[in-house]
């Protein structure tokens, strides 16, 4: 084996296990920064020795036991084991796992607890929303800063600082390694899931930059909200997460053109959704339904992809369903984008002059001034009650907000549609 595929395989290992090694290391040192850090130190290990001595027959424990070995090291030098009990017992327990056989170290029964315990910890309310991205993507996803920087379009040293500053905070707030207590479950389980949604709708709907979809992101949130619902699979919210993404994801292919230009969701080729993806999604709805009471803001969405996805031709969409669902939706979580959501369910069910009524109520909400989708939505809504002139300067009132070049091609193209007169009106 050459040493560019042992380097290769050490990173693809590394991806895999990354953070249940960091799990275990913070259950141990009761500290995720020097956890992470020391399993970079296993990392570089496996990059210097394994070229030389070839990848070993379970890789994942090897790195698990170099990590925990440093681990043991460093609460040595630290002198943090002077004949205290409780400490002494911490000694004695890592010993205990470093005597484990390869094949032992690997079935870890512990790493499903210590693994939760990581991601409560990552996206812990103490940190602020853009901090917790990226600690999950770095301590979960095992992404380099290059790469959650490069993801983000962001600079790579304010993805270092923030993921520097997180550590310090958490150290700082002296957060516990654990998992919530009852209490406070329900509020640290949604910080969690919308910080695995933000990441998702990143890599769906690109914020700004040249492409339309990164779905190297979009695939990092399923695995997470995947290994969620394997972690608290009675939780109805995770199940509705998942079936949300997995349902939006299934559209991937269909949502990009030749060249990379967006395809609207009601000019898609259905043939080109992922029948697969489409199937999970319906039985991640299924689990989150069967849980019983009523779904969850994660749950209804999911509800509303449901109704698209089992639709093989646009014109099948069960649009007063939608409605209906975005009206419980409303009651549930409302906000200005939920509302904005409901005006074009509402205009497709009942006419564009309903919804429109609606998105001009919204006009002067002002968490939506500089939000390029209601512009967009109120050209569309306009274009078809025939007013093109009015419905050409919302689109190119959009397309200015917008910070995606794809997007604001598309924008463009329909102002200038409309100009020509082939909008429908």
């Amino acid at each position: 084996m050459t040493a560019l595929v042992t380097h290769r395989t050490v990173e693809a290992v590394w991806r895999i296990e990354s953070a249940r090694i960091i799990a275990a290391l913070a259950r141990l040192l009761r500290d995720v920064g020097l956890a992470e850090e020391l399993a970079q130190d296993a990392l570089v290990i496996a990059l210097e020795r394994w070229p030389e001595t070839g990848v070993p027959d379970n890789p994942g424990a090897w790195l698990m036991a170099a990590a925990k070995h440093r681990a043991l090291d460093q609460l040595r030098r630290n002198k943090l084991l002077e004949r205290k009990h409780e400490e002494l017992g911490r000694e004695l327990e890592v010993q205990q796992e470093l005597a484990m056989e390869d094949g032992e170290a690997g079935r870890d029964d512990g790493v499903g607890d210590d693994l939760l315990r990581l991601v409560f910890i990552a996206c812990h309310p103490v940190l602020s929303r853009e901090a917790r991205v990226a600690l999950t993507l770095r301590l979960l996803g095992g992404l380099t800063t290059d790469e959650i920087a490069r993801a983000f379009l962001v600079p790579e040293p304010t993805i270092a600082q923030r993921i520097v500053r997180a550590k310090r905070a958490l150290s700082a707030a002296h957060v516990p390694f654990e998992t919530p207590k009852a209490d406070e479950l329900a509020e640290r389980l949604a910080s969690v899931l919308e910080v695995i949604y933000l990441v998702f709708n990143e890599g769906y709907a690109a914020t700004a930059g040249d492409d339309w979809m990164r779905p190297a992101l979009c695939e990092e949130a399923l695995r997470l909200g995947r290994i969620l619902a394997e972690l608290v699979p009675q939780e109805s919210e995770v199940h509705g997460l998942v079936a949300l993404m997995e349902i939006q994801a299934s559209r991937a292919r269909a949502r990009i053109g030749p060249t990379g230009e967006p395809i609207l969701l009601l000019e898609q080729n259905r043939a080109r959704w992922d029948q697969l993806l489409i199937h999970r999604g319906l039985a991640a709805l299924a689990r989150a339904e069967a849980l019983g009471g009523a779904l969850g803001p994660y749950g209804l969405q999911a509800a509303i992809a449901a109704c698209h996805a089992r639709a093989t031709m646009a014109a099948q969409t069960d649009w007063v369903r939608i409605a209906a669902l975005y009206d419980a939706l409303a009651q549930l979580a409302p906000s200005p984008v939920v509302e904005l959501n409901r005006a074009v369910a509402l205009s497709m069910a009942f006419g564009p002059a309903v919804g429109l009524e609606i998105v001009d109520a919204l006009t002067a909400e002002p968490s939506l001034k500089t939000y390029h989708l209601l512009p967009s939505v109120r050209g569309d809504l306009l274009a078809k009650l025939g007013r093109t002139g009015e419905a050409r300067v919302e689109f190119e009132r959009a397309a200015s907000l917008t910070r995606n070049t794809r997007e604001r091609e598309l924008l463009l193209e329909r102002a200038k549609a409309c100009g020509d007169g082939l909008l429908p009106g």
